[in-house]
């Protein structure tokens, strides 16, 4: 599998790999994605060049973006709050691609790319009822910041997020 930037003709796709994940995801019980995030992310990303995507002989397996901010960023206690950190974000792997290691390969692409930024740590936050991606991160080597980010959606919705991170040594 290959990893580069994602681009703009690669938004039907991206649209919709990442519609069957959002399925996916309130079928199991983890609704915490919708119509609007992440696909109201895409065209900025892809613009700014932070969007990469996995490709497997030209089937996007997987996509992510790495940020360089991240609004939840202060709201938890990380090993080195002032370290430059990479943040890892609205990653997704293909439904039709689950539980192939396109994951892991997906994080080891983040991590080097991550470090040629300049990074010396790939952080995340993730939601505290999305138990499958918390177990994923653990088991990718990511370690539980303390405290933890509520970021509000509407006057309905607050999202509780848990911060992760891995250094890239």
């Amino acid at each position: 599998m290959n990893i580069r930037l994602a681009r703009p003709k690669d938004l039907p796709r991206l649209n919709e790999m990442f519609t069957a994940i959002v399925e996916h995801m309130d079928r199991t019980g983890v609704p915490i994605w919708n119509e609007f995030y992440p696909f109201d992310y895409f065209e900025e990303d892809i613009e700014t060049g932070v969007m990469y995507v996995l490709e497997d002989e030209h089937t996007i397996t997987a996509a992510f973006s790495l940020c360089r901010e991240c609004e939840g960023a202060a709201h938890v206690t990380w090993q080195r709050p002032g370290a430059p950190a990479i943040y890892f974000d609205r990653f997704g792997v293909s439904t039709e691609h689950r539980r192939m290691g396109v994951g892991r390969q997906a994080i080891a692409h983040a991590e080097a790319i991550a470090r040629e930024l300049g990074g010396e740590y790939l952080r995340l936050f993730v939601v505290d009822i999305n138990r499958p991606a918390i177990s994923f991160y653990e088991n990718c080597g990511f370690v539980r910041a303390a405290g933890h980010y509520d970021e509000v959606i509407n006057e309905h919705t607050t999202l509780r997020e848990f911060g992760y991170e891995k250094p890239l040594a």
